[in-house]
């Protein structure tokens, strides 16, 4: 297996799908899956769970619906500035620290 890719995907940055079967879908990612290279996206790619009741955990039985992982390469992250999907840029800023860069529009993608 070959090991992990770097992912430059954070929880809660907003990524729109850019292939697959949620295609142009835009939601914010809930959960990084680094060993497996992917991410859960909200309100993207959804599976249907059937689940059993169990009374004593409080759960109800029925066909349950979650988001499955996705690819991080079937996603771009959306620059807050221009608005726009984007690849993402480094650049190392006076005081020493490293920030995520829109390459779009240059402008900042950490908070």
């Amino acid at each position: 297996m070959t090991p992990p890719s770097r992912i430059q995907l954070r929880k809660n940055d907003q990524v729109k799908v850019i292939a697959g079967k949620s295609l142009n879908k835009v939601g914010r990612v809930l959960r990084v899956l680094r060993d497996k290279n992917r991410i859960i996206v909200e309100g993207v790619s959804f599976l249907k769970r059937h689940t059993r009741a169990n009374p004593s955990k409080n759960i109800k039985g029925g066909i349950v619906e979650r988001e499955s992982p996705i690819h991080i390469s079937n996603v771009m992250i959306i620059c807050a500035s221009c608005g726009k999907p984007t690849r993402i840029g480094h650049m190392i800023l006076s005081d020493g620290k490293k920030i995520r860069v829109c390459r779009k529009c240059g402008g900042s993608l950490d908070k």
